[in-house]
């Protein structure tokens, strides 16, 4: 009677908790890595903008091209926009066979580094609106935000996946990927600004 109470008891937690059925795709290792990445490009940002003039904020190497000031509000319009999507994805069911037909993690990561033009999408045009360092504690907070949850999430990142209909969906994992990769896209734009012969002393 005893076996039979428990082998229920068992059948019950599988049903009511899919994560006990089923091992996690999405490993501490996973985590870690991705929480790495996210304070390097935390601090690889913060390092290459802390100490700029209003002056070196503001500057644009033609009228045409964003301000260091408007490329970190960039970068906080997309934290708000991958938080979002993150939320989503992770509302959704999971969805493991997924895996079966999306690119592997190089494929984002190879993507997002490309040095070929990306157009923004409107909802991340930055407003230009954000004055010199504002600019720099509106990405931190977001970021600060995004790693909290990062750190205490339970969802398995790569069995949920976006709300999209594209013949290889990607999952939590690598939207991550982008997450981080974006800074690291940016920054070599912030660089090139800096490195320009008009950038204000």
């Amino acid at each position: 009677m005893k076996r039979l109470n428990y082998l229920g008891l068992l059948f019950f937690m599988c049903l009511a908790c899919p994560s006990f059925a089923q091992e996690k795709l999405w490993t501490e290792k996973d985590r870690q890595s991705t929480i790495e990445q996210f304070n390097r490009t935390r601090d690889e940002l913060v390092k290459e903008t802390e100490n700029l003039t209003p002056a070196q904020w503001a500057f644009r190497e033609t009228p045409d091209r964003w301000s260091i000031g408007e490329i970190v509000e960039h970068l906080a319009l997309w934290e708000i926009i991958w938080a979002r999507e993150i939320s989503m994805g992770t509302r959704s069911k999971p969805q493991p066979e997924l895996n079966q037909s999306s690119r592997p993690d190089s494929y984002y990561s190879e993507f997002i580094m490309e040095t070929n033009p990306h157009v923004a999408a409107d909802i991340s045009v930055p407003t230009g609106f954000i004055k010199g360092k504002d600019n720099l504690t509106f990405f931190l907070s977001r970021r600060e935000q995004n790693t909290a949850f990062l750190t205490k999430t339970e969802a398995d990142m790569r069995a949920h996946f976006e709300l999209t209909a594209t013949p290889n969906p990607r999952n939590m994992h690598q939207v991550y990927i982008y997450q981080w990769g974006h800074v690291d896209r940016h920054l070599r734009q912030i660089r090139k600004v800096k490195a320009d012969p008009n950038f204000p002393k």
